[in-house]
């Protein structure tokens, strides 16, 4: 039924400085933009959507976390920390190769990395 991550959808307390900021992360600006809801495209399968607080739901840590496939994850720690963010988890080796770590972003929301050499974009 499922087959994979499509979209992850973070609460945030203000769109502008969102959208600055996840721009800035992301290197692309979105393709949808509303008050309502921002849209990033990212590697032609995944989307990040940016919702307002006004939306009805909490920003923040809500319990889940949304994993994003990176390359290399020491480098994209290091690069969005530089960027803002704060570390939540250490970078942590699950096994069969594969490393897992997760950052705050500015507005609260924990944001999961994983570094999979097997997961093919």
């Amino acid at each position: 039924m499922f087959k994979g991550i499509q979209t992850g959808i973070y609460i945030v307390d203000d769109m502008v400085k969102a959208k600055e900021w996840y721009s800035k992360i992301l290197g692309t600006k979105p393709y949808f933009n509303q008050d309502f809801y921002t849209g990033y495209k990212i590697g032609h399968k995944y989307e990040l959507g940016l919702m307002p607080k006004e939306s009805g739901y909490k920003s923040g840590a809500g319990g889940s976390i949304t994993y994003w496939h990176v390359e290399d994850i020491q480098k994209s720690m290091e690069d969005i920390i530089s960027k803002g963010a704060i570390k939540q988890d250490d970078i942590a080796d699950v096994g069969e190769g594969i490393k897992v770590a997760s950052i705050k972003d500015p507005f609260g929301n924990i944001i999961g990395l994983i570094e999979d050499k097997s997961f093919k974009v």
